[in-house]
């Protein structure tokens, strides 16, 4: 009776053996299939891209007159490179451009062959001439609000502080913008905003080909400028928790209070820290700011103005930057410097003083406050 049920026990396991066996062949065979599949993928993707980095036509090249623009971003200038004919693909010249660290394209006009890699083709461009000596020039200093700014165009240009505001807060103007740069969102549309581009008007010396440019015209260096930084740190800002405008506004105020690189990097690391614990930032210059008027101290009064820029009295980032921000600052915003410290104080003449307890800030505070009350009182 043992011996006929021994049998079908047997062979069971004969079966499951066999069965386990197809299994692993099926796994084994599965994973060889998709290493094989992910191998081509690779190969694919390095052969592409080595080929679109690669020149366009090497055996019959041909020369192209090419212009770049002043103010032109990598993404315009591949735009452009690909429309010639000179590269495959333009987003990923901008991309390689990125991925090298590439900058300091000049504006000017080229003539550029097809038998020229991407490589060359990026020192070529970088070393650009333009055809003749700017008509206008002027320089935009970092950390000036927008108003500054426009008092600086009217004074170097025919055109007057009131037509460029006035195009400033076109909200035709505006909009049309939002559809033309990648950094701007309907964020500048907020009607608690003093002014949609505050802080997107980058700081920088402007070199115009002729002497009477439109407002237009030099407002889209401006915003090209920025455009360019956005565009060098674009995955930095994808990975940030925070959208472009916000980051933005912190390097607006990192920009105002630091006047040293090492600083902006530690003030941006105190800021990120209240930031996390659910502080209000408590800020000067944003005070300042909402109160419409610069000042070097910020009197009692003051922080008791009821605006969405005071940060003494509305926690997390305010509605918008506060001033026009440099590279630095930007790039400060988006890699705060490691500290412990919960509070700052900036003294007369540009030392930062970091503190972790309130205590000790409000000591430092008592003992340097006379130092800006005698600059005001001088001024």
């Amino acid at each position: 009776m043992s011996d006929s049920n021994e049998k079908p026990r047997n062979e069971l396991y004969e079966e499951r053996v066999s069965q386990a066996r197809v299994v692993r062949r099926i796994v084994f065979l599965s994973l060889i299939g998709l290493v094989v599949i992910g191998a081509i993928a690779l190969i694919s993707v390095y052969f592409y891209i080595n080929n679109a980095i690669g020149p366009m036509d090497e055996n019959n090249p041909e020369e192209i007159e090419v212009t770049i623009p002043i103010g032109s971003t990598a993404n315009q200038i591949g735009t452009i490179l690909e429309s010639e004919g000179l590269v495959r693909n333009g987003t990923i010249f901008r991309y390689y451009v990125r991925y090298q660290n590439e900058s300091g394209f000049q504006a000017g006009d080229y003539l550029l062959s097809t038998a020229m890699s991407m490589d060359e083709l990026i020192e070529a461009l970088k070393d650009g001439k333009v055809l003749q000596e700017p008509e206008l020039m002027f320089t935009i200093p970092e950390g000036r609000w927008l108003e500054d700014i426009a008092e600086i165009i009217a004074k170097e240009t025919d055109h007057s502080e009131e037509e460029v505001i006035d195009l400033l807060t076109d909200r035709d103007y505006i909009n049309g913008l939002i559809s033309q740069y990648s950094m701007l969102t309907d964020e500048i549309l907020n009607t608690e905003l003093r002014y949609p581009l505050e802080g997107y008007l980058f700081p920088a010396r402007y070199d115009f080909m002729e002497g009477k440019p439109s407002i237009e015209m030099i407002i889209q260096e401006m915003l090209n400028s920025t455009q360019t930084v956005y565009d060098e740190f674009q995955i930095e800002i994808d990975r940030s928790e925070y959208s472009f405008h916000e980051l933005l506004t912190l390097a607006s105020i990192i920009e105002r209070e630091a006047q040293k690189s090492e600083d902006r990097y530690l003030i941006s690391g105190v800021l990120h820290n209240r930031l996390e614990r659910g502080m209000r930032l408590e800020v000067d210059p944003t005070v300042a700011y909402a109160h419409g008027e610069h000042k070097y101290m910020t009197t009692y009064e003051m922080l008791r103005i009821d605006s969405p820029y005071n940060t003494y009295m509305y926690a997390g980032i305010p509605v918008g930057p506060i001033a026009n921000p440099g590279k630095d600052s930007i790039q400060a915003a988006l890699k705060p410097g490691e500290t412990s410290a919960l509070f700052f104080y900036a003294r007369y003449g540009g030392e930062v003083l970091y503190s972790d307890t309130y205590e000790e800030h409000n000591r430092i505070h008592q003992q340097y406050r006379n130092e800006w009350v005698d600059a005001q009182e001088e001024n």
